[in-house]
């Protein structure tokens, strides 16, 4: 099998029963890491929830990343622009964001938006920055979906738990989630600067979180998420910045109001 990133060649590294009843060959690129499912015909059986039954982090997710998130665009993008959250959910993190002050809005054809409705935003516009968490394993051609979301921003901010090379065996990596079978791409640090370089982009990670940009972060930002805890610096540093922003809450509510004549 070809690799999804670089097209080079990805050999069988294990088989694994997926839904509890497909046997699936799972695959990792000799040259880049990047780790795939063999052709994922399972796919329509496992997204008849869009939100599975195990993922039970996903309040957790989304308290921290916009606190993260929050810290990101403040130090490194205008927090004055217009953002979206793609693949958005139940809409949790772009309300959290516009409770914290930010122009977040909401996109997702598969979820229903029960957070954040009247703040949907489409992909026909130019966002400062998208945010898509706990997406890109999910995407079954990785580099149609990067290149949709690159029309609409310069700026690409995501998490996925990192491949390490070799790969793990499939009992010693939860994330290949093979129970509920909707992660079907894997990433390693290589793979995410194939990406970048074939989008002409700059790539940056903390841990779990990673920023696919066409703008430069410069020495100190480069080397600030280079240093081994600074996801959780941005974390902490939002309660620096928090006193600062102004919450859109009120004022959102107030935009539906229909006034009096």
């Amino acid at each position: 099998m070809k690799c999804k990133i670089c097209n080079n060649e990805s050999k069988v590294i294990f088989d694994a029963v997926v839904l509890y009843k497909y046997d699936v060959k799972y695959y990792q690129c000799t040259n880049c890491g990047f780790g795939q499912t063999e052709e994922p015909y399972w796919l329509a059986e496992s997204y008849i929830s869009p939100m599975n039954l195990s993922d039970t982090g996903v309040m957790f997710r989304s308290e921290r990343m916009s606190k993260i998130t929050t810290t990101l665009i403040t130090l490194f993008f205008n927090k004055k622009g217009t953002f979206l959250d793609y693949a958005g959910g139940l809409g949790v993190f772009t309300r959290q964001m516009r409770d914290i002050g930010f122009d977040f809005l909401w996109n997702d054809p598969y979820t229903k938006n029960e957070l954040a409705r009247g703040f949907e935003g489409g992909l026909d516009r130019k966002y400062e920055a998208v945010t898509t968490f706990e997406s890109f394993e999910h995407f079954e051609n990785p580099l149609q979906e990067i290149e949709k979301i690159l029309k609409v921003t310069d700026t690409i901010i995501l998490t996925t738990d990192l491949i390490s090379v070799p790969a793990p065996a499939h009992k010693d990596w939860w994330y290949y989630a093979s129970e509920h079978g909707q992660h079907v791409a894997f990433y390693s640090k290589k793979s995410f600067k194939e990406i970048a370089k074939k989008f002409g982009l700059n790539y940056y990670n903390a841990m779990n979180v990673h920023v696919l940009t066409k703008q430069k972060i410069g020495f100190l930002g480069t080397s600030f998420l280079k240093f081994k805890y600074s996801k959780h610096l941005l974390y902490a540093s939002f309660y620096l910045i928090n006193p600062f922003m102004k919450s859109k809450s009120i004022t959102d509510m107030n935009s539906f109001y229909i006034k009096e004549e």
